[in-house]
């Protein structure tokens, strides 16, 4: 059974930083492709960060993040992990981690490019 588990949302006030985690089980998923997304009420699903699998681990950010938030992954933990900082009102969203079953991440973040995905981590930032 394939699983993955986030933790590390929160509520922080605008200018402060979270890390969110990722921990994957039921397979390895060293070798795959990682991502996060994040829905805020009334919105669609938007891509976040991607992180290529394998020693690759090749990064790509939204431009809306760019700069502000840092996405890798412990292969040894099966955990990928989402560090952001200065964070922004606009940033408020349920953040899911997700999976796409290929060493490389299909580029464009769309949500149909990933396979499985966790349950979410509600991330509240307050001006």
């Amino acid at each position: 059974h394939v699983h993955l588990a986030e933790s590390g949302g929160g509520s922080v006030q605008a200018g402060g930083s979270l890390r969110l985690s990722c921990t994957a089980s039921g397979y390895d998923y060293a070798s795959f492709c990682m991502g996060w997304y994040r829905q805020a009420p009334g919105k669609e699903r938007e891509g976040v960060a991607t992180i290529d699998g394998d020693e690759e681990t090749r990064p790509s950010y939204a431009d809306s993040v760019k700069g502000r938030f840092t996405i890798s992954r412990d292969a040894a933990k099966n955990t990928v992990y989402l560090e952001m900082y200065t964070l922004k009102p606009e940033d408020t969203a349920m953040y899911y981690c997700a999976a796409e079953f290929g060493l490389y991440c299909t580029p464009g973040f769309l949500a149909s490019n990933m396979d499985s995905w966790g349950n979410g981590t509600l991330v509240t930032i307050s001006s």
